[in-house]
């Protein structure tokens, strides 16, 4: 894609990756709305030059508010990215895990799909446009204390294949990010190896820019995850990240 031109809703673009590729596209030329629920970063992006609109992805009322806030100020909008998720430890021997669980099936996948249909029809009267869609490397290679986490993203990875073939038709790519761990929002201090910020959004764009946009965007960190199964590797790398848990039950 052309990233100097477009026009830009990201939705979970107040903080972390989000924040950082609201940046990146607005460097290049592009117009750039971002949203979340935080009013002071919503203030903030505002401050800067952003379009910003109050969205919750788990609230159908506020995505069909925050959609027709965007498009009234950006009829020509053709590019939804859709950052917003959570990450939360799981401890899955304690049924109060459920809590977790939900909330994160709730934002992560739900909120996902909530999003992507508020603006489908914009964009299939448009007649082109790109649909951004957020998973991860552990939707492909689990990281345990985090199962719900593995298993929404995953669940987001199979919505984005089934729409790009029901979208084809329609001049809408549908591309999906899969970001390994991104020192940003914390992950920093859960994996020491994080990618920094910067050098991962450099080059997520350089991918973004490419034509035709790849289906998948694969930073060069996240390929031990994506292609595991494929090298062999899979079980050993598993079992490495398994040994977290382990080291936490020891520790009581």
């Amino acid at each position: 894609m052309d990233i100097s031109t477009r026009t830009v809703f990201i939705a979970g673009g107040t903080s972390g990756i989000g924040r950082e590729l609201a940046r990146r596209f607005a460097a290049a030329g592009s117009t750039v709305v971002v949203g979340g629920r935080d009013s002071d970063a919503l203030a903030a992006a505002a401050e800067q030059g952003f379009g910003a609109v109050r969205i919750d992805v788990t609230d159908a009322a506020s995505v069909a508010e925050a959609r027709d806030a965007v498009l009234a100020a950006h009829p020509g909008l053709d590019t939804v990215i859709v950052m917003s998720g959570v990450m939360l430890m799981e401890d899955l021997r304690d049924p109060e895990h459920y809590a977790a669980a939900e909330t994160t099936v709730e934002t992560n996948l739900l909120g996902t799909i909530r999003v992507i249909d508020a603006f489908t029809p914009h964009l299939i009267a448009h007649g082109s446009g790109t649909i951004v869609t957020v998973t991860s490397g552990i939707a492909y290679l689990p990281f345990p204390p985090m199962a719900t986490y593995a298993a929404s993203k995953a669940g987001v990875h199979a919505y984005s294949e089934a729409l790009r073939v029901q979208l084809a038709s329609s001049g809408i790519d549908v591309v999906e990010l899969v970001p390994p761990a991104v020192a940003s929002s914390g992950q920093e201090r859960v994996n020491p190896h994080a990618l920094d910020l910067g050098d991962f959004a450099t080059e997520v764009m350089d991918l973004l820019g490419q034509e035709p946009t790849p289906k998948q965007i694969l930073v060069q960190g996240v390929q031990m995850h994506r292609w595991a199964e494929k090298n062999g590797t899979y079980d050993e790398l598993v079992a490495q990240r398994a040994q977290f848990v382990f080291d936490q039950q020891a520790k009581g």
